[in-house]
């Protein structure tokens, strides 16, 4: 078994191209297959039998001394992966018959994004920059695109500079998969990017080796994804903003005051990166409820 995962998650790198992140969550989750079923006695893929796929997703939910009971949402990824080793032991032969096709993933319940509203966002970005220094103008930069262009936290940390095109008000984000978009800035983002190119970044760069990332530590080298979330927590904190302020956060708000402003959802859809307008659909759920909220206070009969 263990070979033929190596096998499976080298075509998921190679020939689809999965993000890092994901092929590591699913090397995770079949590593806990292989696991479940040697316990069943089973080493090898074309042991497996259908009994043992759908034992594993009880298993996976009601969890063990080892491992604890997974979430609706973590127990699908993880029979997705599955059908996915499955499908790939037939393709290449390795099986007569692809005994995870009839095993489908549980539904997750259906959560609402979390989003702030505008004034919420204007203090939060407020807050980054207040100290006027080059580690502030870099901060106030990096929430402004995150906001501004709908990024992923690791589209944004992973900019180059000559992904920016400040003269067509442009950012070329690198998304899931490596499929890339080019999305608009907007006038504020592109001009907290001016200010931190030309201010700040030029001091941060000559205290490292040189690279041609955007956003840059104090050392002159690459921001990463865990520094960017302390740049937001700290501005979250010092504007005196709710706990649970995450980077998905400013990408919840920016697809959600986009729908409320009439954006057409396969607009945003291409903005966000999603490949299914499926996936952006639950931000029309978000404006019904706005919708309703506004009505239940501003109309004489909405209440008896």
């Amino acid at each position: 078994m263990p070979s033929v995962v190596q096998s499976f998650s080298d075509h998921l790198a190679v020939e689809r191209g999965v993000a890092v992140n994901t092929l590591a969550s699913y090397r995770r989750d079949l590593g806990r297959y292989v696991d479940y079923l040697a316990s069943q006695g089973v080493s090898s893929i074309d042991a497996v039998q259908p009994g043992h796929v759908t034992g594993f997703l009880a298993y996976l939910r009601e969890g063990d001394e080892t491992h604890p009971a997974l979430s609706a949402t973590s127990a699908a990824r993880a029979v997705v992966a599955v059908r996915g080793l499955h499908r790939f032991a037939l393709r290449d032969g390795l099986v007569a018959e692809d005994v995870a096709h009839g095993v489908r993933p549980p539904s997750a319940p259906r959560r609402l994004p979390k989003a702030i509203g505008i004034e919420d966002v204007e203090r939060l970005l407020d807050s980054a920059g207040y100290a006027g220094t080059g580690l502030a103008l870099r901060d106030r930069a990096l929430l402004e695109v995150l906001y501004a262009t709908g990024a992923r936290i690791s589209e944004a940390v992973g900019l180059a500079v000559d992904d920016v095109d400040l003269a067509d008000g442009t950012v070329l984000l690198s998304g899931k998969g490596g499929k890339q978009r080019r999305v608009p800035l907007g006038s504020f983002a592109a001009r907290a990017v001016q200010a931190y190119l030309v201010q700040a970044r030029p001091a941060l760069v000559s205290a490292g080796k040189g690279t041609p990332m955007l956003f840059l530590n104090a050392r002159g080298g690459p921001l990463s994804r865990q520094s960017a979330w302390v740049v937001l927590r700290t501005a979250a904190e010092r504007a005196g903003l709710a706990a649970g302020i995450s980077p998905h956060t400013l990408r919840h708000s920016f697809a959600t005051h986009l729908m409320e402003g009439g954006a057409d959802v396969r607009v945003v859809q291409e903005l966000l990166g999603h490949s299914s307008v499926t996936t952006t659909q639950i931000y029309t759920l978000v404006t019904v409820d706005r919708l309703r909220e506004v009505y239940a206070t501003s109309h004489p009969r909405a209440r008896g």
